[in-house]
């Protein structure tokens, strides 16, 4: 089996390669038979690699320990939904899994092309698979997840595995590395096109249009992947925040930067022909942000909860980015009468200016968590010693950033194109601005000193008024002509463009994860050691412990705490934090207790036992607000996928089209 396993992948790799070369040469020389020849080679890759990765599954979910693979990150004890996550729990696996995703992705855009663009389809088809090559070179000869055991030449298997990192064994683990695997795979598909349309000086925005939806679905993979990352870090590595400027969380917020910033400056180039300089180097470097991103985990070059283990296949990274970014800016670069702009920029006051500083905004915090994350990495080959920045470093940059873009996605979509009036402004801001101020004067007199708070606050009901108005005065039109009730009319409204108002939910998504963040400068907490019958204190809440056990099951040791939970006198009932100790891995983890309120979170994580190991040593958190950030995380998926379904207006006048195509050629034929 492992050798039916190693064939797939080394046939995959010969299919890549001509899969590329026939492709490009089939449209250089004009023999239509080779390009389809490279078209039906990425399908053959699809079921090869397919092949490969079901062979592997199943030596994992079987408990086959003569696979190195399966003895590293596999056990007898796991349950069965961790055994499939083993899948990506380890290098090999996880570079499988990638060229999987890459494979199949490739598959669907030949498919759903194949009758399509047939001028810049054979170098898409090339680009994807230049790609796919340079990771199944990965699969084959640096990171064979078909290597097996030996002794003296003869393979052996072990009686028992060392079993996935206990961090991993979380349900929601299960999905959050596939969903960020999606989102760094998928932005290759628009890259590929936008280098297509290069290479052919494609007119018109054809490769935007084609690809503005793969775009979009990407990005979404991506904000999931990232919020279910920010979940399991609030509770799984019990330091009780979902953020911590780790490199490689950064890492996969990078590519999300750009690619917020490449959906926002499509506009431009769709409504007014601006900025195609501009997109094109904004896909282009979301895509190398993403193998940077899959580098940064797997190199060892940056140290973090989350990376792989250090290893040699971070040079082999370093080449394929050294590599594509240089013809990348070879071609961008010959390309630039091409590129021309079509129309200039009016007016400061316009949406094409606030498109621009809304690019220019993300842009500049891309680049300052890019080199606070290489900023060790560059100390180190400079000064010889390697300095981090913490998270201090960050929070004082990309706070006032974050309170800026905040505030441009409340004014950027209701400024008007061109030009925006005076009359216009103050219609359309004029009460959102005097309630906003309202409510930082009620907080200022309430006590509230922080400023960048009381700016946030101030900001995100700013926002969330102007979303409002525009669904309010929408559906208010709409429910006058049509005598329908106003959350119907509402309803219909967002139906008609779904990528205006879906485009509007996810800002406001964004607002109320923004009134989550803004919680975390009222955070309270307190460390005590604690037996049975001690108490602790922290901010309102009274915590008792009423019993302190330990157990064993055939996956790890445990000891939990049972904690007696009251406020101002109020019984809330108990939490159970709970330490594991994994008997395979030699690995602890904490089980936290969460109590979970729109207002505010009580946390607390069992640290471990104390230094005489008869008191347990408790962290009390409260965390006001954080629950708003996963609220407002749903709120921007579902605005997303709004934005992904087809507007009423339009599909009415494809319809209209279509009868209207149909009546011609019928008066032709008679």
């Amino acid at each position: 089996m492992e050798n039916l396993g190693s064939l797939a992948i080394l046939l995959a790799f010969c299919a890549a390669i001509y899969a590329a070369a026939a492709s490009v040469l089939g449209r250089l020389k004009h023999k239509p038979f080779l390009v389809v020849s490279g078209q039906r080679a990425v399908y053959s890759i699809w079921l090869l690699i397919t092949l490969a990765s079901g062979i592997l599954v199943y030596a994992i979910m079987t408990g086959d320990f003569r696979f190195a693979y399966v003895a590293e990150h596999s056990n007898k004890s796991m349950p069965l939904l961790y055994k499939f996550t083993a899948w990506w729990g380890g290098q090999e696996g996880s570079l499988l899994l990638w060229s999987w995703l890459l494979s199949t992705y490739s598959a669907v855009v030949c498919f759903t092309n194949r009758r399509k663009h047939r001028d810049f389809m054979p170098y898409v088809v090339g680009v994807l698979m230049t790609v796919q090559t340079f990771f199944l070179l990965l699969n084959n000869f640096i990171a064979n997840p078909f290597q097996m055991l030996a002794q003296e030449k003869l393979i052996v298997a072990v009686p028992d595995g060392n079993g996935l990192s206990p961090l991993l064994q979380y349900p929601a683990m299960a999905i959050h590395p596939p969903m960020l695997y999606l989102g760094y795979v998928g932005f290759v598909v628009p890259f590929a096109f936008a280098i297509g349309s290069l290479i052919t000086r494609q007119p018109g925005e054809g490769w935007i249009h084609t690809t503005r939806r793969w775009t979009l679905v990407t990005w979404l993979f991506q904000s999931t992947g990232i919020m279910l990352g920010a979940a399991w870090a609030y509770h799984v590595l019990g330091w009780g925040g979902y953020w911590g400027w780790d490199p490689v969380e950064n890492a996969s917020l990078l590519p999300w930067l750009s690619g917020t910033a490449f959906l926002h400056s499509v506009m431009m180039q769709e409504k007014k022909g601006m900025m195609k300089v501009w997109n094109i180097v904004l896909i282009s470097a979301t895509f190398f942000l993403c193998i940077l991103g899959t580098f940064l985990t797997r190199s060892g070059v940056v140290q973090s909860v989350h990376a792989f283990a250090r290893s040699e296949i971070g040079k082999y990274f370093v080449s394929f980015m050294a590599i594509g970014i240089a013809a990348t800016v070879y071609l961008i670069l010959d390309r630039l009468d091409y590129l021309k702009s079509e129309a200039q920029l009016e007016s400061v006051a316009s949406r094409e200016s606030s498109f621009l500083f809304n690019n220019l905004i993300l842009l500049a915090s891309c680049f300052a968590v890019l080199w606070g994350t290489l900023f060790p990495v560059i100390s180190e080959y400079a000064t010889g010693d390697k300095i981090s920045l913490d998270a201090d470093w960050y929070n004082r940059l990309m706070v006032p950033i974050g309170l800026f873009l905040l505030f441009l996605t409340g004014v950027g979509p209701l400024f008007a194109w061109r030009r925006t009036s005076v009359d216009s402004l103050r219609r359309n801001f004029q009460w959102p601005g005097v309630a906003a101020l309202v409510l930082i004067g009620v907080l200022v007199a309430t006590g509230v000193r922080q400023f960048y708070a009381l700016i946030s606050f101030g900001f995100c009901l700013f926002v969330a008024l102007t979303v409002l108005i525009e669904f309010y005065k929408g559906g208010r039109s709409i429910a006058a002509k049509n005598d329908m009730n106003l959350l119907r009319a509402m309803i219909e409204l967002t139906h008609r463009n779904t990528r205006r108002y879906g485009g509007y939910l996810v800002h406001m998504g964004i607002v109320l994860m923004f009134i989550g963040f803004t919680g975390h400068a009222f955070n309270q907490n307190e460390v005590k050691e604690l037996n049975n019958g001690d108490s602790m204190q922290v901010g309102r809440y009274h915590l008792r412990m009423v019993n302190l056990q330990q157990g064993q099951n055939d996956n790890y040791a445990w000891h939990r705490a049972t904690m007696q939970v009251t406020k101002d006198g109020k019984d809330l009932g108990v939490l159970e934090p709970e330490k594991r100790f994994y008997l395979a891995s030699k690995e602890g983890t904490s089980e936290v207790g969460i109590r979970q309120r729109p207002n505010e979170d009580l946390y607390l994580n069992f640290a471990g036992m104390s230094d005489d190991n008869q008191r347990a040593v408790i962290q009390a958190y409260v965390f006001p607000l954080v629950s708003w950030i996963w609220v407002g995380g749903l709120v921007l998926i579902a605005g997303t996928l709004i934005c992904l379904v087809p507007s009423k207006v339009k599909m009415q006048y494809a319809r209209t089209e279509v009868v209207g195509i149909t009546k011609k050629h019928a008066t032709v034929e008679k």
